[in-house]
């Protein structure tokens, strides 16, 4: 696969505790199926079309139909998954979701209580890099997973840099295998 595990933005050192590569796309899906309040949070990048993300919103869209994923959408992505008929949990801005996701009196976005697993996709990354190491640092019991190609160190699981086949291949694994069941 020629993954690399070292942050894709120079000169950014995570410390001691990295993030676990994903090197199998059958780890989401395992991470997905046991947590019992997944959330996945998706950035603006997911909706450029024109870009090596075209097809994120669409993969969101069918995590939240498969899964049961709760998604949130940052800044004006909403608008994108309107479009496509999908009606996401919420949205608001990126900094605020991981501020919540750091409020251990935080009951959800449904009032059923704190998150388990925190999806991301889409954020830019050195964004995505300082909520991950929020919630690295502030929410011991939230296991994080960055969904993008760029490994991101403070993320609990992390794809490591990946070419965007290897990433797109990974994505329709991880939706097949959830749709299988």
């Amino acid at each position: 696969m020629g993954a690399r595990t070292e942050p894709w933005q120079t000169a950014e050192i995570a410390g001691p505790k990295k993030a676990l590569p994903i090197l199998k796309p059958e780890v989401v899906v395992a991470m997905v199926k046991r947590a019992k309040r997944p959330l996945l949070i998706v950035g603006h990048l997911a909706t450029q079309t024109d870009s090596e993300y075209g097809k994120m919103i669409d993969y969101a869209i069918r995590m939240n139909k498969t899964a049961g994923v709760p998604v949130v959408t940052t800044a004006h992505t909403i608008n994108e998954f309107i479009k496509k008929g999908f009606q996401p949990k919420a949205s608001m801005s990126a900094m605020d979701i991981g501020n919540r996701l750091q409020d251990p009196s935080w009951k959800g976005l449904d009032g059923k209580g704190v998150y388990d697993l925190a999806l991301f996709m889409g954020l830019p990354y050195y964004m995505e890099f300082v909520i991950l190491s929020a919630l690295k640092h502030f929410s011991p019991n939230l296991k994080t997973m960055s969904l993008d190609r760029y490994y991101t160190p403070h993320a609990t699981w992390s794809f490591p840099n990946l070419k965007i086949v290897n990433w797109l291949e990974s994505f329709e694994i991880i939706l097949s295998k959830l749709e299988e069941t």
